[in-house]
């Protein structure tokens, strides 16, 4: 196999996958910074933000699913040059994210109560209760964001959202050090502090992106508001048709991650903790795998819109070539570090042993971690995400939660044997998304040369 023919392809999807990876790094470092400070004030606070974060993500998938679906519609327009059709699929996203921002809302506190049927420790669900009620209000902006930077994404244009991101933390980081421990005027708020530094840092990135976006000339077309007359139900229907099983994917994978928080919180605040130590640093090098996902959908994109279906493919598989690279890199660091990445977040020394145990495992499921998502990003390029979602239910209910529920409960693995079954989860996702994809493309290449 000649390896040069996708190799040369690195430096075209690094140029737009390093500046969704920052950006996405970004999103995450908003909790990751406030994991890494409240876990200064203890186990039972960082737990207790593991708790409220677990319910938030899983709206936050359902949301951002939505909002994946402008990305590869932009960038079949864009490869057909048509700026009328890229501004329509822009603005109906951009309504279509801001209601679903303010629905996740609703639904959140809709759903506080069942924080306290959990069978988590009650001192962890008092804490966590206030610090859920002001995160779950940043879903709103959060997602007319979400709007905005899947449209740039499609353009090409990736580097925006990066800046709005890393103005975020900088914000996140000021005013959770005032807010979280209490400095000058500024009273000390503990896990309240952190929510309310979260809020304003996203409402902060809004602002930023629309403001950046309206002194660019390339984007003046874009922002020209549609007349009520051009809003069509068809156009939403379509963003919907095709955000809605991308949606169900996110929700699949991150559901069953959160169930591995809930089931680690069975077992106690310190396991719980252990387990929120292992996923923030294994959802840090999966916001890499995200920024090439991206990359391959815009590409794909692209592609499709050309109709150069060998072109198409060629890409993707180097797209998946790079994610496999750059995932093994991160899994020799996991195993290599384990015992002193954990002392970021805690000094108690329960706490690290059982997360350095559980680094090891998510070395071993970067590989499939990392590919399963650029490989989800080449088929949302192609806008097949039906039988996509149908696998990943697949792979992470019907095959990897009972592995995780068995050996974490029923078999005593512990938190060890959740994790077990997140590998077995991520690695069936990988083999049959692959699988898809590779039988689609051969498929269209195919069906253009008149072979049936």
């Amino acid at each position: 196999m000649n390896l040069s023919k996708y190799t040369s392809e690195f430096k075209n999807n690094l140029k737009l996958a390093t500046p969704i990876m920052m950006g996405s790094l970004g999103h995450l470092l908003v909790g990751l910074i406030d994991d890494i400070m409240v876990g200064r004030l203890g186990a039972i606070e960082l737990a207790a933000t593991s708790l409220g974060n677990s319910m938030f993500f899983i709206a936050v998938s359902i949301g951002l699913g939505f909002s994946f679906a402008i990305t590869p519609l932009v960038a079949e327009a864009d490869g057909e040059k048509d700026t009328e059709k890229g501004r329509s699929i822009f603005q109906h996203g951009l309504i279509l994210t801001a209601i679903i921002g303010i629905s996740m809302f609703v639904l959140l506190l809709f759903l506080k109560p069942i924080l306290y049927h959990l069978d988590q420790p009650e001192e962890v669900v008092v804490l966590a209760i206030p610090y859920y009620e002001i995160v779950a209000i940043s879903m709103i902006p959060l997602m007319i964001f979400q709007g905005f930077k899947q449209f740039t994404d499609g353009l090409s244009e990736t580097k925006y959202a990066m800046w709005a991101t890393i103005l975020t933390n900088i914000v996140n980081i000021t005013l959770n050090f005032v807010l979280i421990y209490g400095f000058w005027i500024f009273p000390r708020l503990e896990l309240v502090g952190a929510a309310l530094g979260t809020l304003i840092s996203r409402i902060v990135m809004v602002f930023f992106i629309y403001f950046v976006l309206m002194k660019r000339k390339k984007f003046a077309i874009y922002l020209k508001r549609l007349k009520l007359s051009e809003f069509k139900n068809k156009i939403f229907k379509k963003i919907m048709k095709l955000g809605f099983p991308t949606s169900l994917q996110m929700l699949f994978e991150v559901g069953l991650f959160t169930a591995s928080v809930l089931l680690a919180g069975t077992l106690g605040a310190f396991p719980q903790a252990a387990n929120q130590v292992a996923l923030k640093l294994a959802s840090t090098t999966f916001m890499v795998a995200v920024g090439v996902g991206v990359a391959a959908t815009i590409r794909v994109g692209n592609q499709k819109g050309l109709k150069n279906y060998v072109e198409l493919r060629r890409i993707a598989f180097s797209n998946f070539l790079l994610i496999l690279i750059i995932m093994f890199t991160f899994s020799i660091g996991f195993m290599v570090f384990k015992d002193v990445l954990p002392l970021m977040f805690t000094d108690n020394l329960e706490v690290i042993k059982m997360a350095s145990s559980l680094l090891i495992i998510a070395g071993l499921f970067q590989l499939s971690d990392g590919l399963q998502a650029v490989i989800l990003g080449g088929l949302r390029g192609l806008q097949d995400v039906n039988v996509p979602s149908g696998l990943t239910f697949i792979a992470y209910w019907i095959i990897g939660f009972p592995v995780c529920y068995y050996l974490g409960r029923t078999a005593g693995f512990g938190t060890f044997g959740i994790w077990i079954g997140l590998l077995t989860a991520l690695t069936s996702s990988a083999l049959m998304l692959f699988l898809r994809f590779n039988f689609l493309t051969n498929k269209l290449i195919k069906e253009k040369n008149g072979i049936t």
